[in-house]
């Protein structure tokens, strides 16, 4: 039952992540990293219980976990340019 719940919310989280690239907000990167703190968790459990799939498991763990990681920077550091723009003009 875990299986799938982990699988949605990564996939969920891949998709809000992307979106928030799009429209950076700080509400909106709460949200994007609550889902990847969720898909880590499930993650390391679906891991524990089920430890012979551990090196698969790990290297694409890791792959998610950079991209979605390398699209929040790039989320923040827009957001944090429009907002600099925004004190500018004032």
């Amino acid at each position: 039952m875990i299986l799938p719940i982990h699988v949605l919310i990564a996939l969920l989280s891949v998709g809000y992540t992307t979106y928030v690239f799009f429209s950076p907000s700080i509400a909106k990167l709460r949200v994007s990293y609550s889902l990847v703190v969720l898909t880590i968790a499930s993650g390391t459990y679906l891991v524990w219980s089920n430890p012979a799939h551990m090196v698969q498991a790990c290297t694409t763990g890791l792959f998610y976990v950079g991209i979605t990681t390398t699209v929040i920077v790039f989320a923040r550091s827009k957001l944090a340019k429009q907002s600099a723009k925004i004190e500018h003009k004032n």
